[in-house]
């Protein structure tokens, strides 16, 4: 054999194994991107890490950074400490340190309301709304007579806005010529039931709205994990003896975790960003507190109290993290054990 059939790429050269090899091929692959190649990938990269930074990152850290502050948003920050038992106006975006948690946690009354409602909504979406929604999607999933229409059906409400679906359940529940009062027998003026303007009662009304939509959300999410799924796990579960159930839940739901971790993420975001619904039915007042409407109130609302909204922020996006961080390291931690 001639000197020029011998091998001329030191990487297929004998005695290297596959894994001394596959550096060597991404190096030369590299070597062979064109500069056009480099500015497209560049941009390709660079464009959204940029947004990402942008317009997530630098609001959140810049949130946490205000929330040490009692700022006004008007005028310029300093780092100042705050001076005890001056007017707002002369203390204005100096270092307010923890003081804006520790008012809320004390003497805001409308905090602890907030947080308690919070985790009520986010209970609700986890014991019902996802369950609900997973339901649908295997009902679905079977190929019932009927199923492109009750999946349309199901999925109605996650396409309309929230404040359009708060429109329409208020006049389910309306006081007097509500859907529900009329049907039993409830809408005189004596003894009507006022679903959303008694504070007992309010907030598992609203609740049912956002199940309502909450639902077909998650439908959606599972009925695309459900597709997913190979149709041989489900062959070899039937030859075995395993019934519909037992197939779902020892086949088919552990090979789901990631469309799982999934809907947990969603569900969580869901249930504490909550604002649409209970600021139409009544601003977020009158047992309808959240943390999401205090943000919003006291940010751009007539106080103008910049800080003390940001603090607020910030123990929203603790609250929400918490259960996820639990979540994603159980999850992750079966994997490794597995």
């Amino acid at each position: 054999m001639s000197s020029t059939s011998q091998v001329r790429d030191p990487a297929a050269a004998p005695g290297r194994s596959s894994q001394d090899r596959a550096p060597a091929r991404r190096r030369r692959r590299m070597r062979k991107m064109t500069t056009r190649d480099r500015v497209m990938v560049t941009l390709l990269l660079g464009i959204p890490l940029l947004l990402d930074l942008a317009f997530v990152w630098f609001p959140a850290i810049g949130t946490v950074l205000l929330s040490f502050t009692k700022w006004n948003g008007v005028g310029s920050l300093h780092t100042k400490s705050c001076v005890p038992n001056l007017p707002p106006i002369l203390n204005n975006g100096c270092v307010y340190g923890l003081q804006n948690y520790h008012q809320a946690a004390t003497i805001y009354p409308e905090f602890w309301p907030a947080v308690r409602h919070n985790l009520i909504w986010l209970a609700v979406f986890v014991v019902i709304a996802t369950p609900l929604g997973m339901l649908f999607a295997v009902v679905i999933d079977r190929g019932i007579r009927g199923s492109r229409m009750y999946q349309s059906i199901l999925f109605l409400p996650v396409m309309l806005s929230l404040a359009l679906v708060g429109i329409i359940w208020e006049f389910v529940y309306s006081q007097n010529f509500g859907l529900i009062n009329t049907v039993i027998g409830r809408n005189g003026n004596d003894n009507a039931i006022d679903w959303l303007g008694n504070p007992h009662l309010n907030l598992w009304a609203v609740l049912v709205e956002a199940t309502w939509r909450q639902a077909g959300y998650v439908m959606v999410l599972y009925l695309a994990g459900l597709k997913a799924v190979d149709p041989t796990l489900r062959e070899a579960a039937l030859v075995d003896g395993a019934n519909a159930w037992e197939t779902f839940w020892r086949v088919i739901f552990p090979v789901m975790r990631p469309i799982n971790i999934v809907i947990m993420v969603v569900t969580v975001i869901e249930s504490l960003r909550a604002f649409d619904l209970v600021y139409i039915t009544n601003k977020g007042i009158n047992g309808l507190e959240l943390l999401s409407v205090l943000v919003t109130t006291n940010i751009v609302g007539e106080t103008q109290r910049v800080g003390f909204g940001s603090a607020l922020g910030v123990v929203l996006l603790v609250i929400s993290l918490v259960p996820i961080s639990i979540f994603l390291y159980q999850t992750f931690r079966r994997e490794e054990s597995s």
